[in-house]
């Protein structure tokens, strides 16, 4: 197998630095003295850089070179993160990735530009390379861990020195581990109140020089105690004894003795006097500090290419079909050993399939993200105040489900910017505050996970979608029709109520192909909107496409299978309620009128009809309905088969998969099978 090439390695890092370095800009505008988000813009800049160079990305690491100096007066506090900046930062991000992605194909002119902006935004001209050839950054500093223990003038605070400000610039520079020193603090009746009596022992993992560490007490260093020390954290944590003789708060024969007496060094050497407890527990705190620090050096995660996910997730099926195969070879021979085998197969291929469908899972907050600069660039180019909340960005779906996701969220947040948030004239005249909202939430509905894209604007208008569907002639004029069906006019190809075409929306595409995405990940979109206070679409989709637990059925001589997450009780059809059921097909399940349909009839099945059906009461969208079948046969592990490219208008099957004995079943889609159904008795009961 061929190793990994040290160029896509970098260009797979660098897209986490760029989404990480556009995240802290992009919440920098919301917050411009958070010293945080400056940090982490900076780190980003920095690392990019220094990687770059090492990649031999000669050009992405001079630019970043460039606009990380302009930073570093940000993160001096010498020029503020004004709204200029930050847009130029943007510009400069996204030229960065072009270096990094199709560095022949960036345009200089247009970097160039960017520099120049920057400048006069700054006030100091980058550095400028080498005539002929690229400045290469200088190598990234590797990651170190430093053993920090200091100790105030007497009158520190009296003259105005912030210790806790001191430890926060520590935190800024990496992980770290405090613990105070209090066997310096006098009883309270010798106590002078304004006087520093503590000292503090810090534990620091940074890939900053130490150059850095002694800047932060750059102006105190004089008339303090400092030590700081380089350990090496990747080897094996040292034990309690050997980091306390290394800080010097105990002697050698000390611990020896504490050891031979075969006790917890540390409670023992409290006890006889030859160190405090704080001591004790500043080196317990270094000791799991390192500890940490060597276990997240060799952590056993790793990058895998998506096709390899895929291949594994298709091996896992055809081992679900296998042993399908062999749970029914052995359900027919009286043989306890086959049996025992199978069960024991059984269980492995349950706990494997569940561990794959685990590795494929990836938080939707993956995707979250970069909706956040798509609602900060619309927002401007339409004149309009937005801010975008999320939540739910823990939230897992399969990693094909969430990349597939991407594109239709796209088109409704966009819809939503444009259509359903006013501006800010219009809100102030409406009552509401200038700046809109735009809200991506989700979060786990049983075997499903719901994805809300919701807005504060002015909702949607029903006379307006009413009277576009009945000049298109999709609906006949004074007809019925509840909202939920009225609003699913929307994603009609060509439909649109804009009254004009602006270069974000309008012309009536979109919509259609967001429906039909969400379809193709097995999904339906609800709608629900209040006059005057916003819109809000649902989308409803399943956790993966992959492997499903079915509910296997016969209708006739056919299996189908359904998922069984949708399923919702199974009844028996009497031959009283089967006797009722003219025209409109209604049951009375406890006191509720649940429609229900016969799949004899819409698949057309000629043999005789079994004497008991049943009827499985499934969940389609906000409605409950019936579907009457010859057997239930039970549930099904179902490994999900695309159908051709010939069955493709096939709308009422979304796949299919092959059952024990080698024979195919359908995969039931029940909401357009319950809508195909719909239309036949609509058709029926007009002829």
């Amino acid at each position: 197998m061929a190793a990994p090439d040290p160029a896509e390695t970098f260009r797979q890092e660098s897209q986490d630095l760029l989404e990480q370095l556009e995240s802290a800009l992009l919440s920098l505008e919301r917050d411009t003295a958070n010293r945080d988000l400056i940090d982490s813009a900076f780190r980003a800049l920095h690392t990019i850089k220094g990687s770059g160079a090492m990649f031999g990305f000669e050009r992405a690491s001079a630019f970043t070179h460039h606009v990380e100096t302009a930073f570093d007066r940000v993160r001096k506090g010498e020029v503020p993160p004004s709204d200029e900046l930050i847009a130029i930062a943007l510009a400069a991000k996204d030229h960065i990735r072009g270096l990094i992605d199709a560095p022949d194909d960036a345009d200089t002119a247009h970097g160039e530009r960017i520099l120049t902006d920057l400048h006069a935004v700054v006030g100091c001209a980058p550095s400028a390379a080498p005539a002929g050839k690229e400045t290469r950054a200088p190598k990234p500093e590797a990651r170190s861990t430093w053993r920090i223990r200091f100790k105030l003038a007497k009158d520190a605070m009296a003259m105005g020195t912030n210790p806790l400000l001191l430890l926060d610039e520590l935190r800024g520079l990496g992980p770290c581990t405090v613990a105070a020193l209090t066997d310096g603090i006098p009883p309270l009746d010798e106590m002078e109140p304004d006087a520093c009596y503590v000292s503090w022992d810090v534990t620091l993992s940074t890939d900053r020089p130490k150059a850095a560490i002694e800047e932060v007490f750059l102006f105190v260093i004089d008339d303090m105690e400092l030590r700081i020390e380089e350990i090496d954290a990747a080897a094996e944590p040292k034990r309690l004894g050997e980091i306390l003789v290394e800080r010097g708060d105990v002697a050698p024969e000390a611990v020896h003795t504490a050891l031979a007496e075969q006790q917890p060094i540390g409670a023992r050497l409290v006890r006889t006097g030859a160190v405090t407890e704080d001591r004790v527990a500043s080196a317990l705190a270094e000791q799991q500090h390192a500890r940490r620090e060597a276990e997240a050096k060799s952590s056993a995660s790793i990058r895998v290419s998506a096709e390899r996910l895929d291949l594994l997730m298709d091996r896992v099926g055809e081992l679900v079909i296998t042993q399908a195969r062999l749970s029914q070879l052995a359900a027919t021979r009286n043989d306890p050993d086959l049996q025992t085998v199978a069960e024991e197969l059984q269980r492995l291929a349950s706990e494997l399939r569940d561990t794959t469908m685990g590795i494929r899972m990836v938080p939707i907050g993956s995707i979250f993200g970069r909706f956040r600069r798509l609602v900060h660039d619309l927002a401007h180019e339409l004149g309009k105040e937005v801010e975008l909340v999320t939540s739910g960005e823990e939230t897992e779906l399969d990693k094909t489900v969430v990349e597939r996701l991407a594109d239709p969220l796209v088109h409704l947040i966009r819809n939503a910017i444009d259509h359903g948030v006013e501006t800010p004239e219009a809100r102030a005249a409406a009552g509401k505050p200038a700046r809109g909202q735009v809200r991506l939430a989700a979060r786990h509905s049983g075997a499903e996970v719901l994805v809300s894209i919701s807005d504060d604007g002015r909702g949607l208008d029903r006379d307006r979608i009413r009277a576009k569907a009945e000049e298109l002639g999709l609906l006949s004029p004074g007809a019925a029709l509840p909202d939920g069906q009225l609003f699913q006019f929307l994603f009609h190809p060509g439909f649109s109520t804009a009254a004009a075409i602006t270069s974000v929306s309008g012309r009536g595409v979109g919509m259609d192909v967001v429906k039909r995405n969400i379809e193709t990940l097995r999904g339906s979109i609800d709608i629900a909107t209040t006059p005057g206070r916003g819109t809000e679409m649902t989308l409803r989709l399943p956790l993966t496409l992959a492997i499903i637990d079915g509910l296997l059925v016969r209708v006739g001589s056919g299996r189908y299978a359904m998922p069984l997450s949708a399923v919702e009780e199974c009844v028996e059809l009497s031959e009283a309620d089967d006797a009722r059921s003219t025209g409109r097909r209604f049951l009375n399940i406890r006191g509720e009128l649940v429609p229900f349909l016969r799949l004899r009839d819409l698949f057309g099945v000629r043999t005789p009809a079994e004497p008991y059906p049943k009827v499985v009461i499934v969940s389609s969208g906000e409605m409950r309905v019936g579907l009457v079948v010859d057997q239930i046969i039970g549930s099904h592990q179902t490994v999900i088969k695309s159908l051709s490219k010939l069955h493709a208008d096939v709308e009422t099957f979304s796949g299919a998969t092959i059952l024990g004995d080698g024979s195919v079943a359908l995969i039931l889609d029940l909401p357009h099978l319950v809508e195909f159904g719909q239309a036949c008795d609509e058709r029926r009961e007009a002829c």
